[in-house]
């Protein structure tokens, strides 16, 4: 059975619970207060389970007769005086990168009322075996927009020795999976880059869902706050009053209807002066930290509809360091005035809770005090990435301080060696990594793989292993790739392959979305680094947006991307053919369009004259989060992010690249810059 991974793929890191049991020890006799259901004990002397499903083995390569997978029952090596045991022979001595195992069909069984997972595993010491290896749980689920995908939970096993041993795995660890209702496989997995022994044999038995009664800690578990905010409970109103007196300022009028400068320049400058006031005033005096947004009522700014974020992502805080960098290249704020700035944000981030120098991923601002339990790989890249622009700026004052601290911060704590890919994150509250990983290159995240293989924290083979198209076995996406080839360059071998629309070729993202296509351009100038590749791709998807938008969907403005929804939330819109997935259209987000200023200058201006025109959409900060091209209905909301992405997009533009420009001035280009430079994504 050939076996094809998703498109958000599992990735996983060694981590046991297990305790040694008697071999005599059976499932009829469970501890007292648990509740077992045993799926397979292997005792009818066929391969079907206690659910009456079939069983069977995969390979992931059928045709190399060098690796191999068998299944087979022993009555002569078993848990118990009676029954068989489940025996695996297994080799992945290929020299290609190989993996097979074993499969059970679970018959939608309901596994929620359970806590664990447990089985039995030994190895067979006289032909040897590796002591390692994975298991995994799968199910079919609907996503946010109604179609199945598949969810995957995993884990991996470690210590297997010649000695049954009783293995017994948390559900809750296995992350990929939150609903454990409906499930549909269990899979063991042998792969060549994870196991320590290329050939052997292993025994399983009595594999079992258990209900201990003590699940362990969740990811969905909530961070404690160990201080109250206020000594007493505020109403909305004056909750609002009390966080904004924390602020360096806030605005006074909800709308502003301004006539802009007819020149473009000096308007792009006026709405930069605008989304400015964002960084200048909504940030706590005492820590030097972002709100993560800010929400107004229609009865004014300061009313019982007021919400301020007084929370913030460490993403926020990165952008935030270089919008006070850009606050100085316009002559918003001094030189010293930024440096002051500066100081007091980097000393928070010295006093932020970490785990292995690593930011969480959510504080609360008012208390200073973690509110995640996540430790997020490409919003710690973005920190770093703000911190190698602070450094760069100001090298003589700052340089020492932001190099200690993007010193102390080694991105191979993120990295998968046997997938090649990214870990989505760290949870540490239950000591594991992240079910999911960034396996695709057209994404936001390719700008912290840039910055992780230029601090040489990780290899270059992984800029080259993150797919540029899926092959056309991954009958979901949007459409089948053209081209798809393998290519080699600087001795890294890549699957290539474009989609298209309307006859143009270019390079998916996920969902299709602006932020995906062009975030990684506030710091990395791909149009001239590589003018082949990312480069190119950049404006075709940003021409492509237009068009749809205009064209296909006789939208009066374009730019999507995720945002606020105007009715309240805040969810994912791109446009769905430039995605693998697809995001669903909608919404319209200013901060697309300042994004795609560089690629698009004349389409772009006018789209902005386009939305301060037709849309009361426009305040103190600059342009609200999102737009309903056709009802006209605006979200009165600011986002740090969208409103950060739209500022340094903008300082891009009108000052000669300053942003990238400090970051290109970085010793991590040096080491990074050629993956850019040599791919030729549509030779």
């Amino acid at each position: 059975m050939n076996r094809v991974k998703p498109a958000s793929l599992i990735v996983f890191i060694s981590l046991l619970f297990f305790t040694s049991q008697a071999c005599s020890e059976t499932r009829t006799n469970p501890s007292p207060g648990q509740t077992i259901f045993t799926i397979a004990d292997f005792n009818s002397g066929d391969m079907t389970n206690n659910l009456h499903a079939e069983m069977g083995t995969w390979e992931t390569d059928p045709e190399d007769k060098s690796q191999s997978i068998e299944a087979s029952l022993d009555k002569s090596i078993k848990v118990g005086r009676s029954g068989y045991s489940l025996k695996l022979d297994y080799n992945v001595g290929s020299k290609k990168n190989v993996a097979n195992g074993f499969w059970m069909q679970l018959r939608s069984f309901d596994a929620s009322p359970y806590d664990h997972f447990e089985f039995y595993v030994k190895s067979d010491s006289a032909k040897g075996c590796t002591s390692i290896f994975r298991i995994e749980f799968k199910k079919s689920q609907k996503d946010s927009d109604g179609l199945e995908e598949t969810a995957k939970g995993s884990f991996i096993i470690k210590g297997v020795t010649g000695e049954w041993q009783k293995i017994s795995v948390p559900l809750n660890v296995m992350n990929g999976i939150t609903d454990w209702s409906g499930m549909g496989e269990f899979v063991i997995t042998f792969e060549k880059r994870r196991v320590d022994n290329p050939k052997g044999t292993l025994y399983f038995d009595d594999l079992a869902f258990v209900k201990t009664g003590d699940p362990g800690p969740s990811i969905n578990d909530v961070v404690e706050h160990k201080i109250k905010k206020t000594k007493r409970d505020l109403l909305p109103a004056e909750f609002a009053k009390f966080l904004i007196r924390r602020l360096n300022g806030f605005p006074s009028k909800v709308f502003l209807k301004k006539p802009f400068p007819a020149e473009d320049r000096a308007m792009l400058l006026e709405i930069a002066k605008d989304t400015w006031n964002y960084f200048d005033m909504l940030v706590d005096k005492n820590y030097g930290l972002p709100m993560d947004n800010v929400e107004f009522g229609t009865a004014g700014t300061v009313s019982k509809d007021t919400i301020v974020g007084d929370y913030t992502n460490i993403t926020n805080v990165g952008l935030y360091l270089m919008c006070v960098v850009a606050g100085y290249d316009f002559r918003f704020i001094t030189k010293e005035e930024a440096l002051k700035r500066l100081r007091l944000t980097l000393d928070s981030i010295e006093r932020l809770e970490k785990y292995r120098n690593f930011p969480y991923n959510y504080y609360d601002i008012t208390i200073f005090q973690r509110t995640s339990n996540f430790v997020s790989f490409v919003d710690s890249g973005w920190l770093a990435a703000g911190l190698v622009v602070v450094k760069n700026a100001f090298p003589e004052t700052l340089g020492e301080r932001c190099g200690n601290l993007l010193d102390g911060m080694d991105f191979s704590f993120f990295y998968d060696p046997v997938e090649e890919y990214m870990y989505h994150g760290f949870y540490t509250n239950i000591n594991y990594y992240s079910d999911y990983n960034y396996g695709l290159l057209y994404t936001e995240p390719r700008a912290i793989s840039y910055l992780a293989i230029g601090k040489g924290d990780v290899p270059k083979d992984h800029w080259f292993k993150l797919a540029r198209t899926f092959p056309d076995t991954w009958v979901w996406q949007t459409q089948m790739p053209k081209g798809r080839r393998e290519k080699s360059y600087s001795g890294c071998v890549t699957e290539g392959g474009y989609y298209t629309y309307n006859d143009t070729k270019f390079v998916p993202s996920w969902g299709g979305s602006m932020f995906e296509a062009l975030m990684p351009t506030i710091i990395i100038d791909e149009k001239a680094l590589a003018p082949k590749g990312l480069g190119t791709n950049d404006e075709r998807h940003v021409n492509i947006q237009i068009k749809y938008a205009l064209e296909k969907l006789s939208y009066p403005v374009f730019g999507m991307s995720p945002s606020c929804i105007p009715e309240g939330g805040y969810t994912e819109y791109g446009v769905k053919p430039l995605g693998i997935k697809g995001y669903k259209s909608g919404v319209v987000t200013p901060h697309a369009t300042f994004l795609a200023l560089e690629f698009a200058p004349k389409e772009c201006v006018a789209n902005i004259r386009r939305m301060v025109e037709l849309y009361n959409a426009y305040g103190e900060c600059g342009f609200y989060d999102a737009i309903d091209a056709q009802t006209g209905k605006v979200a009165v909301k600011y986002l740090c992010l969208d409103q950060a992405m739209s500022f340094l997009a903008l300082d891009n533009y009108l000052n000669d690249g300053a942003i990238r420009r400090r970051f290109a001035a970085d010793p991590i280009n040096k080491r990074a810059q050629e993956l850019l430079k040599i791919e030729d994504f549509f030779d």
